[in-house]
This record gives structure tokens, C-alpha cells and sequence, in this order.
């Protein structure tokens, strides 16, 4: 199932977990991955490991170094991508990672092997607009679709050209400065969602700070064709999984039918 595809066949807006492939194992991250989508996760996205991941907060940054600790790595992750379409997930995967983790890797070589793998799409938090030309075409060679980044402070004029030539989506950054849970929404994340909808005639994801069930109706009900939520799901396994796997993985399932609940815009 595509993106497009996904999207037209939601009532609502889409749920879109973010996982940091290789917490704690890859073993986990297939098991946590299977429970999103048991649990009704709409896409996956699949954060590869990065040393210096800039865009993220210290939940996903701790999630990153655990995962490069335990040997996770752009191949691995790859190679899990492609075992998980093997176990049956079918709806759509979206690489997340850095430049240096594509350039280090060779960027058209990497995405060609992301998309045998089958992953539908891409996002590069740190590669800005004016350096991103290159990208596309290789994603688009590839058959990939490039999803960018806007933020609260983006003119609807910068919106269009950052939209121009996407795929799948736009990705609504809510808040500014790093990933991780927020207490409230703020009035230009919902304004951004209403923006970038309106300049790009795209759809809109939101993320960064998006945490609970109160989170998700606020932004669905703005009219967000999803909502992508990390760094809580990183906070809850982390802590419940010292009790065990299944303890983590039943808290998780909990957590992903709430949020999933939650997408169903309502009036």
C-alpha cells in the first residue's frame, strides 16, 4: 500500500509511530513494529541511528545511541525493513535519517536498496530546501517518495517550493526546536497543519512534541492527514520493558489503539 493510497482510504487522520530501528535489538524493534500494526498503526516510520541527530530531543537521541550501542546500522536496518514486508507488514515504511547516514553510504545506492527493501519513502530532517535538489532526483529514480520538513515560522510562498516535487506527504514540524512530548498544542502548529494544507494541496502530516490521545484529536480536527508520534513511544518502552518484552510491547498496544482512536477527526 502506498501513501496516497493510504491516505485516501482513511477516515481521519492517519497514526504514523516513529521507531528508532535497533532499540534495544532488532528483535524488539520487529516486535515492536508488528504491535503498531497489530494495534492499528496506519505507517511506520523507521528511524535509521545517527551520532548527531540534530532534529531529535533527548528521548530519541538516548533511543539512537542505545541502538548504534547494540550495532544497529544502515544495512541492518535495511535488511530488517525487508524482513518485516517477509513477516507480513504491508502498510507503508518511511526511512528516516540524516544526510551524512545517505551521503556516507552513497545516497543513490542507499535509496535503491531502500526501496527493493520496501520502503515507500524518505525523510532528511537536516537537508534544507536549497541543498535538496539532488535528493529528489535520486529518490525519484529510485521510485521513493521524498517527504520535506516545514515549520511554524515558513511563509505559505517558502510552502509551496518546499512542497514542490514532494511525495506522499508534508511533514508539519509543530513545534520549534527538537522532537519530544509537549504538555499543550500550540496555536501556530494548528495554523501551520491549516497553511501548509492550503499552499501545497498535499497532504499534512504533523510531528515533533505530539504525546497523547488530546494531542492527536486537536491536530486531526485541524484537519492533519496524520500524526506522527516518537518520542513518547520511545519514553514508554524504555521504562516498561525493565519489566519485560511483553510487559513493554501490551503497554505499547494500549498506548498505539488510544492514539489510533484519537486520529478519528470528531466534532
Amino acid at each position: 500500500m502506498g501513501l496516497g493510497e493510504m491516505f485516501r482510504g482513511i477516515h481521519g487522520a492517519a497514526f504514523m509511530p516513529y521507531i528508532c530501528c535497533g532499540d534495544p535489538s532488532a528483535r524488539f524493534t520487529m516486535k515492536l513494529a508488528e504491535t503498531l500494526v497489530e494495534n492499528g498503526a496506519d505507517a511506520i516510520e523507521l528511524g535509521i541511528p545517527f551520532s548527531d541527530p540534530v532534529a531529535d530531543g533527548r528521548v530519541l537521541q538516548q533511543a539512537s545511541s542505545r541502538a548504534l550501542s547494540a550495532g544497529m546500522t544502515p544495512k541492518k536496518a535495511l535488511r530488517l525493513v525487508a524482513s518485516m514486508r517477509r513477516r507480513g507488514i504491508s502498510i507503508p515504511i518511511i526511512i528516516m535519517s540524516y544526510c551524512n547516514t545517505f551521503y556516507s553510504q552513497g545516497a543513490a545506492r542507499m535509496l535503491a536498496q531502500a526501496k527493493k527493501a520496501g520502503a515507500d519513502a524518505v525523510i532528511v530532517p537536516d537537508l534544507p530546501l536549497e541543498e535538496s535538489q539532488g535528493f529528489r532526483k535520486e529518490c525519484r529514480k529510485a521510485g521513493l517518495d521524498f517527504v520535506p520538513l516545514t515549520a511554524p515560522g515558513c511563509s505559505e510562498g517558502r510552502i509551496r517550493r518546499i512542497a514542490k516535487g514532494a511525495g506522499g506527504f508534508l511533514y508539519a514540524v509543530s513545534v520549534s526546536g527538537t522532537t519530544g512530548a509537549r504538555k499543550k498544542v500550540a496555536t501556530e502548529a494548528l495554523s501551520l497543519v491549516a497553511r501548509a494544507r492550503r499552499s501545497s494541496g498535499m497532504p499534512v502530516a504533523a510531528g515533533f512534541g505530539i504525546a497523547t490521545p488530546g494531542h492527536a484529536r486537536q491536530f486531526a480536527r485541524s484537519g492533519a492527514s496524520g500524526i506522527i508520534v516518537g518520542s513518547r513511544i520511545a519514553e514508554i518502552y524504555s521504562k516498561s520493558i525493565k519489566e519485560g518484552e511483553k510487559k513493554a510491547l501490551e503497554e505499547i498496544a494500549g498506548y498505539c489503539r488510544a492514539m489510533k482512536s484519537a486520529c478519528a477527526r470528531t466534532k
